[in-house]
């Protein structure tokens, strides 16, 4: 009787357990689904939803709600401007794009679908294996060092010592005495150049009939030969004369009034970096005003403060005023090629004597 007793007790707890779910068969439940940790959705694919995969939103936008039918996709929403995604996701909302730093310069815009890339404005760099808030001013050679790489927006310049040329005392003397001896002779001979020009040109001024030095075909002045025909000079041999005289520049007359000389701002590039600020100093340009453009590239503050001297000066604006500033601060190459260019491009041409 006690055995039967049992027997019942332990039917009727079956019985009472088994609708519970107690005893459930693996990996599925009473009713025979799988349970929720079974479930496996494809990495990178898709992304699970309550019992459900859904496949990922394709990159560039975002999930604004997720689907409800196994391996289909959700409502998905472009970015908005500003934002991105760069891969195939479930995400509610979009990274926000970087933004460049005033040192920097835009490589690559952002997109909904990619970040925004920046590297430094020209003359700076960041390390890539360094922490780089601010841009690193690029380093300038030694007098006694020697370019190896030029700087770039992620590497310094690259420099080295100059190396010592390898040869005897008496090989250096065999240069060293010629270029004495030359510049010895190059002494003697100038005064003589000199007064057998000025003997020429007081020769022609006083003959009735012949062309004269300094007078102007065209753009440039001509002189006589011994044929007796002219031939044009050079406004370069021109000014290589004059210098021995009072070192000015020729005068210049433009082709086109302003316009000529907006055209020969892109000649000005080329102006020291170092002596940029002396320059606009020079015309009159503020330091306030300098400053505000230092965050332009080298090639558009020149322009900048150009136009703003333009807009200063008004009608008085003159090509030979800005030869003058640079030949004031012993630039005279640069004015030379300033000039050169000018006439080359047919912008200026000399002023007839």
């Amino acid at each position: 009787m006690p055995n039967h007793l049992q027997y019942v007790v332990f039917s009727v707890l079956i019985w009472l357990l088994k609708p519970m779910g107690a005893f459930p068969w693996s990996g599925l439940d009473v009713v025979g689904r799988r349970t929720q940790r079974d479930i496996n959705c494809s990495d990178n694919l898709e992304y699970l939803n309550g019992k459900i995969c859904c496949l990922n939103c394709p990159a560039g936008t975002r999930m604004i709600s997720a689907c409800t039918t196994a391996r289909e996709k959700g409502q998905c929403e472009e970015c908005d401007d500003g934002t991105y995604t760069e891969h195939t996701n479930s995400l509610k909302h979009c990274f926000k794009c970087t933004q460049c730093r005033s040192d920097q310069e835009i490589v690559r815009p952002c997109t909904h679908t990619h970040n925004a890339e920046c590297q430094c404005k020209l003359g700076g760099f960041c390390a890539p294996d360094q922490a780089c808030e601010v841009c690193k001013k690029c380093s300038r050679c030694e007098k006694d060092e020697e370019l190896v790489r030029n700087c770039t927006p992620t590497s310094n310049t690259e420099c080295k010592k100059i190396q010592p040329k390898s040869g005897s005392s008496s090989a250096n003397a065999s240069v060293i005495v010629p270029l004495v001896l030359l510049a010895v002779v190059a002494i003697g001979v100038t005064p003589v150049c000199v007064w057998r020009y000025r003997r020429a040109t007081d020769s022609q001024r006083s003959q009735p009939g012949r062309v004269k030095v300094g007078q102007h075909s065209d753009n440039c002045p001509t002189e006589e030969v011994r044929s007796g025909e002219p031939r044009r000079l050079s406004c370069s041999g021109l000014i290589l004369s004059r210098q021995l005289e009072d070192e000015q520049l020729p005068k210049l007359v433009p082709v086109n009034g302003e316009e000529s000389l907006r055209k020969c701002f892109e000649y000005f590039e080329e102006i020291d970096v170092d002596y940029h600020k002396r320059f606009f100093r020079h015309l009159g340009i503020s330091d306030n005003v300098i400053k505000s453009k230092e965050h332009l590239l080298y090639e558009d503050r020149i322009h900048e403060l150009l136009n703003i001297w333009v807009e200063k000066e008004g009608r008085e604006a003159s090509l030979n005023d800005l030869l003058k500033a640079l030949l004031d601060l012993n630039q005279r190459r640069t004015a030379e090629n300033v000039k050169e260019n000018a006439i080359h491009y047919g912008h200026y041409f000399c002023e007839e004597k």
